[in-house]
């Protein structure tokens, strides 16, 4: 048997350089590159690097030598390299100027297909979704370039479409939950078969070419190809589940590349807002789909007595149903100083009609003069005409108002108004060491107490109920029976023998009465003796030491250090750094708000000084 060397068994054998798996693939790193982003494999961190770098120090990118040998059967590999051979013979026809054979070259240049691969990486359609994500933020990113380097415009109108699409479905099914404005854009939460997906639409600003090139554009353009066909996919079964037409049917300029938007950036962008205003056509009406929605929650209605998680789920579920038609009837104006599409996008998922100036945009369905309008968003101090019908309020008063799940008083959001803070609705469930603004505390307590109060007039109309059932029952008399006992007692004789029963039935009765009395004494003795237990005494202040309280909790945390085995030792610091981080953070927000307060009662009392 031969003897094995170092480095020919264990870590050494499982990991390989990114130099090693060039030459095994036979490609160049900007092939290997997008390779390895459609195929999903990454750079993996070795336990021990010197081991697995054959005692080599220095730090190398390492993959896993599985991996590599995977990407050998990938049949992508091929046109790869077909492509390098046709960029040789490109540039050959270039050098000798044979531009009838370069033509004819072009016609025939290799397609790059990866729909398999979006298949092999999401076997089914709830793995997709789960990592919709980072897919939907890149593509809504690109969605708002112009034509770059690296981003051609054809690449941009196809992520508009495929948004266009999917912010379609999503007003369709009604699946919007949560909603928030942030510096990065505007965050949107929707809930698709059952899963939470979370992704950010950026803030439109005209693109300004940056002098440094920090972000690699083309490392970006690779993910969005994959990006793109898998949305794809997912637009395909999200339509087809909703008995929807896919395609859809949009204007030609969604669709389609015009010259009017290729040269503006202004048309680019209101042609896709245009579009969020239309209707797409259904295939097969939805009353059976509402007929299942109605069984389910009859279904939940049976099962609920037999646990509280059963109530929840029903409760979760009528509040959702309440949350879809939050602005149902309404109808929205939007001025020309808004953003439009978030707007937009929010108003129709939740059964609301919008519309703007349509001398300005293109897409609107309805006039500034129609009376009907419910609502105008507006984001300036004062306006000339006003309709005395509608409410004038500020756009963060839709977003508010979705993520409180019910209309919102529209005095605190009028024009001018200094508004109430902005709260996250993704911050709710975090650890209870983060930090928590006292607005959103006031906001939690007064759910509480409502729920509370709910509470208490069920359970009052639950006990009117059993009380009403519990009604007395008429007694009905008994004439034969008395009948009959007369003409016995007239049959019966007097004896001896019935005056002695008699006798001692009256004793047993007299001798219970005495114990009946008796009982009652012991009765009041035990309630006497409650009394005096419940008595309220005057408490007596007792101080506690801050210092010892401190010291008692730096002895628990050292014991319970010292209890936590050796292996599990490095998480445990971990866990500890994590929780002083939080703490800092915590530490620095309170000190923040404490200053902003202390800033505002200054300003506050100079204002009245000054009046």
């Amino acid at each position: 048997m031969r003897r094995l060397k170092k480095y020919d068994t264990g870590t050494a054998t499982h990991y390989v350089t990114r130099r090693q798996a060039l030459n095994k693939l036979q490609l160049s790193l900007n092939d290997f590159r997008r390779l390895c982003i459609i195929k999903g494999i990454y750079p993996r961190e070795p336990k021990n690097r010197r081991k697995a770098q054959r005692g080599a120090s220095d730090i190398k990118i390492l993959y896993h030598a599985k991996d590599i040998r995977f990407l050998l059967h990938e049949p992508i590999v091929w046109t790869l390299r077909k492509y390098k051979i046709f960029n040789r013979q490109a540039d050959r026809d270039r050098a000798l100027k044979d531009f009838q054979k370069l033509r004819r070259r072009l016609d025939r240049y290799p397609e790059l297909k990866i729909d398999h691969i979006v298949k092999e990486r999401y076997p089914t359609f709830i793995d997709a979704v789960k990592d919709l994500d980072d897919c939907l933020t890149l593509l809504f990113l690109f969605s708002t370039f112009p034509s770059l380097k690296f981003v051609p415009r054809s690449q941009s109108s196809l992520c508009r479409r495929l948004t266009v699409e999917f912010m379609h479905a999503i007003i369709a099914a009604k699946a919007l939950r949560k909603v928030f404005i942030s510096i990065k854009g505007y965050y949107f939460q929707a809930s698709i078969k059952g899963q939470m997906v979370t992704w950010i639409i950026p803030h439109y600003y005209p693109f300004k070419p940056q002098p440094k090139e920090e972000v690699d554009f083309k490392v970006m353009s690779i993910f969005v190809e994959f990006y793109s066909i898998m949305l794809g996919f997912v637009n395909f079964r999200l339509y087809h589940g909703l008995n929807l037409h896919y395609p859809p049917q949009m204007p030609s300029s969604v669709t389609e590349l015009s010259e009017e938007s290729a040269k503006s950036e202004a048309a680019f962008v209101s042609e896709r807002i245009a579009a969020l205003n239309m209707d797409i056509l259904k295939t097969v009406a939805t009353e059976a789909d509402a007929a299942e929605e109605d069984i389910d929650m009859d279904l939940l209605a049976s099962t609920s007595e037999q646990s509280d998680k059963m109530d929840k789920i029903r409760a979760e579920a009528i509040e959702e149903k309440r949350l879809k038609n939050l602005f149902e009837g309404l109808k929205f104006f939007i001025n020309r100083e808004v953003p439009r599409e978030p707007l937009v996008f929010i108003i129709r998922c939740f059964g609301g009609t919008v519309s703007w100036d349509k001398v300005l945009f293109p897409g609107a369905s309805f006039d500034e003069s129609d009376e009907s309008i419910t609502h105008q968003i507006a984001d300036r101090p004062n306006m000339g005409k006003q309709y005395i019908s509608r409410d004038y309020i500020q756009p963060q008063w839709i977003f508010d108002c979705v993520n409180r799940r019910t209309l919102l008083p529209t005095n605190l959001y009028f024009l001018g108004v200094e508004l109430p803070p902005h709260l996250s609705p993704f911050t709710a469930e975090e650890a209870d060491n983060s930090y928590v603004p006292p607005e959103q505390k006031a906001l939690t307590e007064d759910q509480e107490m409502s729920e509370e109060e709910k509470l208490s007039d069920s359970e009052e109309e639950e006990e009117e109920e059993e009380s009403a059932e519990e009604e007395p029952k008429e007694t009905k008399p008994k004439g034969k029976k008395l009948k009959s006992r007369n003409e016995q007692n007239k049959s019966e004789k007097s004896t001896d023998a019935q005056l002695e029963k008699a006798y001692w039935q009256e004793r047993k009765e007299a001798e219970a009465e005495d114990d009946e009395e008796d009982s009652g004494k012991a009765k009041e003795k035990r309630k006497e003796e409650l009394k005096q237990k419940m008595t309220v005494k005057t408490g007596e202040v007792h101080k506690e030491d801050a210092e010892q309280v401190k010291k008692q909790e730096i002895q628990e945390q050292r014991l319970h250090a010292r209890m936590v085995k050796p292996r599990h030792r490095n998480l445990f610091r971990k866990l500890l750094k994590d929780k002083l981080t939080k703490n800092k953070e915590r530490r620095i927000l309170e000190n923040k708000r404490q200053r902003i307060d202390t800033e505002k009662k200054q300003q506050k009392k100079k204002r009245k000084i000054a009046g």
